[in-house]
């Protein structure tokens, strides 16, 4: 097949295809009829000469080619819209760039959410589309599927540029009425305390490893599936967590929390901004990156 006879738009709809395996959510994705989107699944059937999606059962599956395919085509995709962004410059005031960002709930609720507050002023066309972190993350990264990837220091990608954003301490934080935390808290009475942990996915978070570094064991009685609703397990219990002062700080006084420090020393935790390589000159991320900054501060 000859490269001057293929549609590229094609590539777009096979990304989606993939993403969503569905011809009716791609089609809504990219805001065409269900029948359009069905003429292009034929079109890239024919031109590849793979089946591309194939139905089982309500499902539809792509095809080994077709996930073999798919890292080739997003990173082709994210190299097209680099191509022909507007040589202009990067103006926040108008433009309708989408930045693809992958960040935890913490890092949506004390970064992202004020930063779209400042955003909708500055930037009101500008969007933004979050992810949480997993084990693609990297991959995904590598691929040119994320613009940002924003995430403690331990955990960044080593073949790809990162900068600090911020620093953040940990601190133990439990229900006002928890008597544990009535008086200066000890080692002991924090290791033998009932725990409300965060594993995501199965995976330790930053504190989880220090703790491990530490060769401290808690009594784990609630593991949360994310940062975010570690707090809401809190109040009217004796458990604690420990957690990061810029979410226990902002959730404490919704649910009446009481914040004490650690009773021994937690290494302070690096969360860095994170973007592929090729992007080192992109005015646009630089530009969110710095907004973000403004946000957080760095400590």
């Amino acid at each position: 097949m000859r490269l001057d006879g293929f549609d590229l738009n094609l590539l777009l709809a096979f990304d989606v295809l993939l993403e969503e395996r569905s011809v009716t959510r791609a089609a809504r994705r990219l805001n065409v009829t269900q029948s359009a989107m069905s003429a292009s699944l034929k079109r890239l059937r024919e031109a590849l000469g793979d089946p591309i999606l194939l139905q089982h059962g309500k499902r539809m599956v792509p095809t080994p080619h077709a996930l073999a395919l798919a890292p080739e085509v997003a990173a082709s995709i994210a190299a097209l819209r680099r191509l022909i962004q507007p040589s202009g410059g990067f103006d926040p005031a108008t433009s309708p760039r989408v930045f693809r960002i992958a960040a935890s709930d913490y890092i949506a609720t004390v970064a992202l959410a004020p930063l779209l507050r400042e955003l909708e002023r500055e930037a009101p066309s500008l969007k933004l589309e979050i992810s949480l972190p997993d084990e693609s993350t990297s991959e995904r990264l590598a691929n040119g599927e994320y613009d940002l990837v924003l995430t403690p220091e331990d955990f960044i990608e080593p073949g790809h540029p990162a900068e600090l954003l911020f620093e953040e301490r940990h601190v133990v934080v439990g229900c006002t009425r928890n008597p544990l935390l009535a008086a200066p808290l000890t080692l002991k009475s924090f290791v033998g305390a009932g725990h409300v942990a965060v594993r995501i996915d199965g995976r330790n978070t930053y504190v989880e490893n220090e703790l491990e570094r530490l060769g401290l064991t808690r009594r784990v009685e609630v593991q949360a599936p994310s940062f975010i609703q570690a707090p809401w397990l809190l109040p009217g219990t004796a458990r604690i967590a420990l957690m990061h002062e810029r979410l226990a700080q902002l959730m404490a006084p919704l649910l009446g929390l009481r914040i004490v420090p650690p009773p021994f020393e937690v290494p302070i935790m690096r969360e860095m901004v994170q973007f592929h390589s090729t992007r080192r000159s992109d005015e646009g991320l630089a530009w969110v990156v710095s907004r973000l900054r403004q946000q957080v501060g760095s400590r």
